[in-house]
C-alpha cells in the first residue's frame, strides 16, 4: 500500500503566525506565507473544524468568507486540534512541538487527554506532574513577540486561561477570556485597536460538526453564525490591520458502517498496552518485543480501511514534519494507524462518547489535511 504524503508545495498552519509576525515587522520570523508589508496590528483567527473542501462547498451560504476566501493550506498530521493550536503557538509541526494526538502516551504519566491535561480516558488533573511547559519547553511564537516588544493578545474562551494546553502552547500573552461569539468579535476589536498581535480562537463549528456531522443543518446554520463573527471583525478593522482567519483541520462525516470498534476486535487488542490518538488517526503501544506481531494483526484487521504503519514509516514519510525530537519520539505509537475514506477506528468502551460522535478528523486526507487562508486588510 503506497503511504499518503503532505503535499511539499503547500504552506502549513504552522507557517500562519510566524508569516503575520513577520508582516507586522517582527526580526527573527520567517515570512513562509507572502503578506503585505507594513501591517499594523494583526489578528489570526483561528476556527476549529473549517476545513477548505466544506467552505468551498457551502460557500453559498457564508459570502463573507466565500469573499475573502484564498490560497489553502495543509494542517500536518495528526489533523486534529492538540497538534492544530500547537502550531499556531510554536510555528513547528508535531514531530518539534510534540502534540501528536488528542491523547499520546507521555513517560510516568502514561496516556494523556492533551486537551483536558488529564489522563486518557479519566483521572486527576496533570499540571503538578506533567508540567505543561516541560513536555512543550520550546518558546512559543507568542513569547518571542512579547520579548521583542510586541503587545500579544490571546482571546479565547475564559474556561481555557491557565488550562494545561494554554499552558504547553498558547504561552506569552495577555489572556482576554470570553463566552460567545460577541465578546470573541469584542475582544479582538479591542487588541487590533491597540496595535499589535492577537490570537482569537472559536470552537462551537468542531463541536457541532462532532455531534451532529460536517454539512447537516446545525453545522451550516452554525457556518453562517462564523460568517457573521468575521463580518463583525471585518466591518471594524482599523486602517493598516490585518485578519488572517484559518482553521486547524476540516472534517469527514462518518457512517455505523464505517466503523471499527476497536474495544470488541480482540485482534487488535493482543500485544498492546496502551492506545492513543483518535478515531482517525491511532497510535499503538505495544508490549516490549510485540511490536512486529502488533502492526501485523492491525494490517490484516484493518485492510484498506487504513494506513497502518511503523513508527519509524509514518516518519520516514514525513507524517510528523521533517523533523522529530527525541522527546517526541516515543509519544508516537509503535504502530500508527492512519483512517482511510470515511472509516473511524472508534473504542465503544473507553471511548462511548467520542465514539457515538458523527463527525471526525485527525487523518491524512485532503478533507481533513486542507484549510482555507482568509486574508482581510483594514
Amino acid at each position: 500500500m503506497e503511504l499518503p504524503r503532505l503535499d511539499p508545495d503547500l504552506p502549513y498552519l504552522a507557517d500562519v503566525v510566524p508569516s503575520v509576525l513577520a508582516a507586522l515587522g517582527a526580526v527573527g520570523f520567517d515570512p513562509r506565507i507572502p503578506l503585505r508589508d507594513g501591517v499594523a496590528g494583526a489578528c489570526v483567527l483561528l476556527i476549529d473544524g473549517l476545513g477548505a473542501e466544506l467552505l468551498d462547498t457551502y460557500a453559498s451560504e457564508v459570502p463573507v468568507l466565500a469573499g475573502l476566501r484564498g490560497r489553502t493550506l495543509q494542517v500536518g498530521f495528526p489533523s486534529t486540534t492538540a497538534a492544530g493550536l500547537a502550531a499556531i503557538g510554536t510555528g513547528c509541526l508535531s514531530g518539534e512541538h510534540g502534540m501528536v494526538g488528542y491523547t499520546f502516551a507521555l513517560p510516568d504519566a502514561g496516556i494523556v487527554n492533551a486537551l483536558r491535561w488529564r489522563p486518557h480516558p479519566w483521572g486527576d488533573d496533570l499540571r503538578g506532574t506533567a508540567i505543561p511547559e516541560q513536555v512543550q519547553p520550546m518558546p512559543t511564537v507568542f513569547e518571542r513577540a512579547s520579548a521583542a516588544g510586541f503587545a500579544v493578545t490571546v482571546v479565547n474562551k475564559a474556561e481555557f486561561v491557565d488550562s494545561g494546553l494554554t499552558r504547553a502552547v498558547l504561552r506569552g500573552g495577555r489572556y482576554v477570556g470570553v463566552q460567545g461569539l460577541g465578546d470573541l468579535a469584542a475582544g479582538v476589536r479591542a487588541a487590533l485597536a491597540e496595535g499589535g498581535f492577537c490570537y482569537g480562537y472559536h470552537g462551537d463549528l468542531d463541536m457541532v460538526g462532532h455531534l451532529h456531522g460536517p454539512g447537516s443543518e446545525p453545522w451550516r446554520m452554525q457556518l453562517r453564525q462564523v460568517d457573521r463573527l468575521v463580518e463583525s471583525i471585518v466591518e471594524g478593522l482599523p486602517p493598516g490591520a490585518l485578519l488572517a482567519v484559518v482553521a486547524d483541520h476540516g472534517m469527514v462525516a462518518v457512517g455505523e458502517s464505517d466503523t471499527v470498534d476497536i474495544d470488541s476486535a480482540v485482534a487488535l487488542s493482543n500485544g498492546v498496552v496502551g492506545i492513543g490518538g483518535e478515531a482517525r488517526a491511532r497510535h499503538v503501544y505495544a508490549a516490549a518485543g510485540a511490536a512486529d506481531d502488533v502492526l501485523a494483526a492491525w494490517r490484516a484487521e484493518l485492510g484498506e480501511r487504513a494506513w497502518v504503519v511503523t513508527r519509524d514509516e509514518a516518519i520516514d514519510a514525513g507524517w510528523f514534519g521533517g523533523t522529530v525530537t527525541d522527546s517526541s519520539r516515543p509519544r508516537i505509537g509503535d504502530v500508527v494507524a492512519a483512517a482511510r475514506g470515511s472509516v473511524a477506528l472508534v473504542r465503544s468502551t473507553v471511548e462511548p462518547i467520542e465514539s457515538s460522535l458523527r463527525g471526525h478528523h485527525g487523518s491524512l486526507t485532503t478533507a481533513e489535511q486542507r484549510i482555507p487562508l482568509l486574508l482581510a486588510y483594514g
